[in-house]
């Protein structure tokens, strides 16, 4: 057998990284040592590593500047929240550079890997929600869109994950520490934000007075697309107090204490709230939420004035033809203050009557919705609102107001509708509704997956959706390629490259091409391979980062998400402790061999997930010390998951679990994500999942428990988890074992909260699905021992999740809500005559 590739072989001879010309090399290398010098003020003498790496990072953004200078030229004359991840490699290959860095970079003594590892991830969102976003911001550059993404430039992003005795710690994520060399300050652009103060109706208008003023100071940073020369912008808004903060009224002496009051206002941009799926009614987060919108209002505003490139000069002063320029997708609840703040705008400032403003607001916002979890949504407390943004109070009373009386005309009589509808829900205290309000203020709503959409119309929103059907809409999510596939799995992008070309990586339902290769002994034996050689990096990198040996030819089975009842981490556990059980009682029997790895964040409060995580650890601890399993069976907590840790382990796994109860995952991006890297899925008919198994055929994933339906008829006659326990012996032992303290044998009742949920109160119905996930489990054990077969349904799997592209999602947006034609078309290059 010829020695395998290193991986700096491997990268020479794969074309979709781009050609290493030599001209390109050696410019890499002159602008890579000028950084040094004079960027970072180094010599080869005393630089240290990350030294290099911002070295390189500046080097690859000048390829940026020009094109993203000539983008927004572009978009002048032609007038049309995020966990990013890393940029480096992104950046790279969206620019075609990587194999020219890469031998520069070589050339020059240093490995291009060791530098990318330096890079700090943005984590400056939550879980899915905040990298689909980024993933919506690549599709739209790649697409031509003239897209801007806006949000907040947390100086602590989601909070580091270290694990300490089995249970999760935070630490604070300070990712700008050492600065961040993709950012563009624009101090030159920096607005004002009003908090608090009072409305006075005078006879010009109403004026909302006394405010305490917040400056919002912009930073950009690029977006480039694939190959088309397109760089669109992420504007991220930093909090900054006025000069004159706190002075005007300070005493003798209250010079110093105002001075140090400033942090106060600059909290604003401070730190991430961390919860996914839940709502925290704090005023900081409700501070955070109005400062984005009012920010980002101001400055779409001012775009759409001087629509010349580089003028400040309002040229447009008439506001009928704003939503024709402009379109505001709503990414969930968080920014729903841009409606009552678009309204104040146009009528207090621009001078528009309600009506007007009323309609230019709503053709120009559109909301979509994310969770079907009632605990996720947001409903702010009116006292909240009438000391923080008391005007903004008045417009939804008002926007309210005339809402219930279409409400009351269309159904007179109808009390209990008119309550259901009310953007103001009565009670102690008094609440808004954020979804209602942005169902009312949009010209369109639409779910993230259709199964989530379809429960949207049926229950959630049913009576919005009895009254204005035609606003609701489906877009199932996406994620982008670029990354997803290309960057984070080269050798599965060149094998398939090899057979279909390399368009796919800009229309990914090329891939339905591959479907012809489901028998070729070549194709199925490349895909196994780069499969295997996946598991054998990671296996490395777990030994090195984790200290864990895990034996590379067992099955790698994966369940990588944000730790919540509802995605049923539990469940996984409760399989975890039969498959130990079954090993322990027949130990000479052939099993296959499974090393189970559960990774993803706890919200800091929210006991529950942490007692999950602990339990996870605990039965890690005595699996993979009993001698008796040997590798058969391993059970490791990957620590402080992140965009750059998903972006190693997916490609590397065999098996994706996809297992919340049915009704509960409004899409999932992470399955489609596995799914392209040629996983299978054992799953739920719950979110995206429902969708895949209609491209990949049922029969291609593992499809196990309750459908809604029985989710829903069960809620009707009751859920008792005691029946299951009682009726099936294999699971009455698994309860008992965890409760009798056998994985906490200092603390015996450890787990009682745990076993206490799961038995009567779990929201979740872990058991009603217990049977049937055991059984499908088998399926796949029984499977995976035939590699030709398992691989030719990953080929299926790969060959259907074109689908799952979010250039294929933004396509929709656009050409359905925002009324703009997505293109393929290449912008000239820089250095290309105009």
């Amino acid at each position: 057998m010829s020695r395998p590739l290193t991986d700096q072989e491997k990268r020479k001879q794969i074309s979709v990284r781009g050609l290493a010309g030599v001209e390109n090399v050696t410019d890499l290398k002159k602008n890579f040592n000028r950084h040094l010098h004079f960027t970072l003020v180094k010599d080869r003498n005393v630089s240290t590593p990350r030294d290099y790496y911002f070295a390189l990072a500046h080097t690859v953004r000048d390829h940026l500047v020009g094109r993203w200078i000539r983008t927004q030229q572009h978009y002048y004359e032609t007038d049309p929240k995020f966990y990013m991840g890393r940029t480096l490699q992104n950046t790279m290959v969206n620019l075609a550079l990587e194999n020219a860095c890469d031998e520069a970079t070589y050339q020059l003594g240093l490995d291009m890997e060791d530098l990318e590892e330096i890079e700090e991830d943005a984590g400056l969102g939550n879980g899915g929600l905040g990298r689909l976003a980024a993933c919506f911001l690549d599709s739209m550059a790649t697409l031509g869109l003239a897209a801007y993404g806006y949000g907040i430039r947390y100086e602590f992003g989601i909070f580091n994950q270290k694990i300490v005795n089995g249970w999760q710690v935070e630490e604070a994520d300070d990712w700008l520490r050492y600065g961040n060399p993709w950012e563009k300050a624009r101090p030159e652009y920096m607005l004002p934000v009003n908090f608090y103060g009072h409305v006075e109706h005078t006879p010009d208008g109403v004026k909302w007075k006394d405010t305490q003023v917040v400056l919002a100071l912009p930073y950009d940073t690029p977006i480039p697309g694939y190959r088309n020369n397109t760089v669109n912008t992420m504007r991220l808004w930093s909090a900054k107090a006025p000069n004159d903060f706190n002075l005007k009224d300070f005493n003798v002496g209250g010079y110093i204490q105002a001075v140090l009051d400033r942090n106060l206002a600059e909290n604003i941009s401070r730190v991430l709230y961390p919860n996914d799926n839940f709502f925290e009614g704090k005023e900081l987060r409700l501070k955070q939420e109005y400062f984005v919108v009012a920010a980002t209002l101001q400055d779409i505003i001012r775009r759409f004035k001087s629509s010349k490139f580089g003028s400040r000069d309002a040229v447009r002063t008439s506001f009928e033809a704003f939503p024709e320029k402009v379109a505001i997708q709503l990414n969930d609840t968080h920014p729903a203050m841009a409606i009552p703040e678009l309204m104040r705008v146009l009528m207090d400032i621009e001078k528009l009557p309600w009506e007007q403003a009323w309609d230019v607001t709503v053709r120009t916002c559109a909301y979509t919705n994310h969770t079907v979890l009632p605990e996720a949504l947001e409903r702010w407390p009116i006292s909240l609102f009438e000391s923080l943004l008391p005007r903004h109070l008045q417009i939804i009373y008002e926007i309210n107001r005339r809402h219930l009386e279409k409400v009351a005309a269309k159904y007179p009589g109808d009390n209990d509708r008119l309550r259901r509808m009310s953007l103001v829900e009565e009670g102690e205290p008094k609440r808004i509704n954020m979804a209602h309000l942005c169902i009312v203020g949009a010209h369109a709503v639409n779910g993230v997956a259709r199964i989530h959409s379809d429960i949207l119309k049926a229950s959630v929103f049913k009576d919005f959706y009895e009254m204005d059907p035609g606003k609701f809409q489906n877009k199932t999510n996406g994620i982008t390629p670029r990354r997803w596939l290309v960057l984070c799995n080269p050798g599965l992008a060149e094998v398939i490259a090899e057979r279909i070309g390399e368009e796919y990586i800009r229309d990914l339902s090329q891939l339905k091409k591959l479907l012809k290769f489901v028998d070729d002994e070549g194709f199925i034996r490349d895909v196994a391979k780069v499969k295997q050689e996946n598991k054998l990096k990671f296996s490395v990198y777990l030994e090195k980062e984790y200290k864990v040996k895990i034996n590379p030819n067992s099955m790698f089975d994966l369940q990588v998400k944000r730790i919540h009842e509802y995605k049923r981490q539990l469940l996984n556990c409760l399989h975890i402790i039969t498959l130990y059980k079954c090993i322990k009682k027949e130990p000479n029997k052939q099993f296959t061999p499974r090393t189970i790895m559960i990774g993803g964040k706890a919200a800091p409060g929210y006991h529950m997930a942490k007692m999950i995580i602990k339990l996870i650890t605990a039965i890690g601890d005595v699996v993979n010390n009993d001698p008796v399993v040997g590798d058969r069976l391993k059970v490791i907590f990957l620590e402080n998951y992140k965009v750059s840790l998903a972006e190693k382990v997916i490609p590397a796994a065999d098996l994706s679990e996809q297992i919340s109860t049915a009704g509960t995952e409004a899409s999932g991006t992470g399955n489609m994500k596995f799914m392209v890297n040629g996983a299978l899925t054992i799953g739920t008919m719950d979110g995206a999942n429902v969708e895949m198994a209609e491209e990949a055929g049922e029969d291609n994933l593992f499809i196990f428990g309750m459908r809604v339906e029985d989710v829903e008829a069960m809620d009707r006659t009751g859920y008792n988890a005691k029946e299951y326990y009682d009726r099936l012996p294999e699971l009455k032992q698994v309860i008992d074992q965890v409760n009798s303290g056998f994985f906490s044998p200092n603390q015996p009742d450890l787990f009682k909260d745990i076993v206490n949920m799961i038995m009567h109160n779990d929201r979740f119905k872990v058991f009603a699905d217990y049977e049937s996930y055991i059984k499908c489990q088998d399926a796949v054990s029984a499977l995976y021992k035939n590699t030709k077969e398992w691989t030719k349904k990953v080929i299926r799997n790969i060959a259907t999740s074109g689908k799952f592209s979010s250039d294929r999602t933004i396509s929709e947006y656009a050409r359905e809500i925002w009324g703009v034609e997505p293109s393929l078309a290449k912008l000239a290059a820089p250095d290309d005559p105009r």
